[in-house]
């Protein structure tokens, strides 16, 4: 059967759909209370996702299923299953790709469907659906918390314009503003506040541009690139993967960036005829207080001016402090060796620590888990004085980058370890996590530079490793014996490293799945391996934050923590809570005999071959967790 997506199914449901054997797509919620947006594709959904085919628009009236508007696209290519149960891309003849995917009936049918679904819930939902034969199959739903209430719904040449580009909704909103397309971020200068930053790809000598933008479009990249976990963080819209954003788009040009459509249209969002006030729309079933969990749920942060804001949120801490915005802001967009060249490392660690005394104390008790610079040279190259210290990279995402940089300058580490020191001696909820390390003999002189520097010897001080690297489950019983009490697991890099897929190009992108069997088997190696080493076992990647199944699995195979971004945590919360339940109940029903005992703790995995997103696991007979609702013939059929 194939998968379809359907983003965002709101108080105006809308429904995308790509076709494997069939179909298959998404619905997503669109500004008009009174109108269904149906997106189709021939195949499955990540060439949709990751911007590589225009799919097919359809908008309908949602209280007379009037369709108001038909947009067929140029579709290249298909994603389908091969006979070996893989992915694999099919380029599309002419006739087929300019083929309209789905017929009025099955448009009606679909948004009988979405409004079916919004009815039930009583809340705007994002929904995904297939279709196989003549049967259509809602796949997953989840509530939209959030919807802005306009007077209006479109404006002219927004809405009802054909997209100019299109890509992938990295951070959600829609933002209108005039375009400012940049080469490089030296060209800042000619970037005002609220224009609309487009660039092929950005990085951290990027920040302080991206700040100030009303949203960001960019040529290349996914969900990990730079872009998108930078603008999440900021809540800026972003929208990555577009290809030819730099081409398409011009200086002065009003568009309007709708990044949870994952589309760029010309024109801008009609003036509201009074202030728009921001509905909170939860579904009833996360109106009560966040449930309390064994599994700990943490956030992932690296802005200063939001610590106080997100520490307030129902988190057990800090799981990833990035240091990139400090350092940044610290280095006053100068290379860290110049600074120590012009005799001004001490200003740093001054401006560093009063960044990390912020989040020390906003979250104190709490943990706060900061990770060291991981800059890669290409980045660090953007900084004032940086084309005289580093090195030109052919690969630099797996170069001189983590754990080796820190060992090979520990000058530099050096003083992120005096600013830590510093906060330590207020908040002592602060601890350090090294990234990318790749081995033991690197991770044994970083911590030894660690113990010289006093850290060690404080009280309560904690030294985690990122797990990045595919070596890291072999090495974490060395890794243990050296000091290190706590393992996260980066599941960017490591997938990135696993699959052999370069997270930051839009042309392997399709191929990048965090959900790919050999990533998950390395994911529980990591975390069994952790546990019989005794070091806490965590993860602190995107694939938590975006597929709400990640959490169930991880809880499954006993994580002890898992850290999200800030948008994603009730959800989590609520995951996270189910699946402990589900264990629970699970327990308690092979204690009195009414199901046979649990599968072996561990083994490799070997999931069926079914679609991607619905897999089934060893002992198990049906899909774990997404639930499926057929439709044929006007009836839906749970299951």
């Amino acid at each position: 059967m194939p998968l379809g997506k359907a983003n965002g199914l709101g108080i105006a449901p809308s429904l995308r759909r790509y076709r494997s054997l069939r179909d298959q797509g998404t619905r997503r919620s669109g500004d008009n209370r009174e109108h269904v947006v149906i997106e189709a594709a021939w195949g499955l959904g990540e060439l949709v996702v990751q911007g590589d085919v225009r799919p097919d628009h359809y908008v309908v009236d949602k209280t007379g299923t009037r369709i108001l508007e038909r947009m067929v696209n140029h579709k290249d290519a298909m994603l389908t299953r091969s006979a070996a149960g893989d992915n694999q891309r099919v380029e599309l003849d002419e006739v087929k790709a300019t083929a309209r995917v789905l017929s009025d009936d099955e448009i009606r049918r679909l948004t009988e469907l979405a409004i079916k679904d919004e009815s039930h819930y009583g809340v705007p939902q994002d929904a995904e659906f297939a279709i196989a034969g003549e049967s259509m199959y809602l796949v997953q739903t989840r509530p939209i918390t959030a919807v802005a209430a306009t007077t209006s719904a479109t404006a002219p040449g927004v809405l009802e314009s054909e997209p100019i580009v299109r890509g992938l909704g990295a951070s959600p909103g829609t933002a209108s503003g005039a375009v400012r397309v940049l080469q490089t971020s030296a060209e800042g200068f000619r970037f005002q506040a609220g224009e609309v930053l487009v660039a092929t790809m950005t990085s951290p000598d990027w920040v302080p541009l991206m700040r100030r933008a009303a949203a960001i479009v960019t040529d290349g990249g996914g969900m990990t690139s730079h872009a998108a976990i930078v603008s999440r963080e900021l809540g800026v819209p972003c929208i990555v993967g577009t290809g030819r954003a730099t081409r398409l788009l011009h200086d002065g040009e009003i568009v309007t960036v709708d990044a949870r459509e994952g589309v760029v249209r010309r024109g801008a969002m009609p003036a509201p005829v009074q202030p728009v006030v921001a509905q909170t729309l939860v579904a009833p079933t996360l109106v009560a207080s966040a449930p309390v969990t064994a599994t700990r749920l943490y956030v992932n942060l690296g802005e200063p001016d939001r610590a106080q804001a997100v520490a307030q949120l129902p988190v057990d801490g800090v799981g990833l402090l990035r240091a990139e915005f400090m350092i940044l802001s610290a280095l006053e967009g100068t290379h860290p060796r110049q600074l120590l060249q012009d005799g001004r490392g001490g200003e740093f660690v001054e401006r560093m620590a009063a960044n990390l005394l912020t989040f020390a104390a906003a979250f104190a008790p709490r943990p706060v888990i900061y990770r060291s610079m991981d800059f890669r040279t290409n980045e660090f190259r953007g900084l004032q004085g940086g084309d005289q210290f580093e090195p030109a990279e052919q690969n630099p995402m797996i170069g001189f980058r983590g754990c080796f940089r820190n060992i090979q300058q520990p000058d530099l580490f050096g003083l992120e370890l005096a600013a830590i020191s510093h906060v330590r001696q207020q908040f002592d909820n602060l601890h350090l996590m090294i990234p990318f390390v790749r081995t033991r003999s690197e991770f044994a002189t970083c911590a030894r530079l660690v113990a010289e520097s006093g850290l060690t010897a404080s009280r309560n001080f904690q030294l985690w490793v990122m797990a990045e690297v595919p070596s890291v489950a072999y090495w974490i019983p060395a890794y243990a014996r050296l000091g290190a009490s706590g393992v996260s697991i980066g599941s960017n890099d490591l997938t990135q490293l696993t699959l052999g897929v370069d997270r930051d190009s839009e042309i392997v992108a399709p191929v990048y799945d965090e959900r790919d069997p050999a990533v998950l088997d390395a994911i529980r190696r990591i975390i069994f391996a952790a546990h019989d080493a005794g070091m806490t076992a965590s993860i602190c990647g995107q694939a938590p934050s975006v597929y709400p199944e990640y959490a169930e699995m991880l809880v499954r195979w006993g994580i002890d923590s898992i850290s999200v971004t800030s948008d994603a945590v009730e959800q989590t919360r609520h995951n996270i809570a189910a699946a402990e339940q589900r264990l629970l109940l699970e327990a308690s029903r092979r204690a009195i005999g009414l199901q046979s005992p649990a599968p072996a703790a561990y083994k490799p995995l070997e999931p069926a071959p079914l679609e991607r997103g619905v897999q089934t696991w060893p002992g198990s007979t049906a899909p774990d967790i997404v639930k499926t609702a057929a439709v044929t013939n006007g009836h839906v059929t749970i299951g």
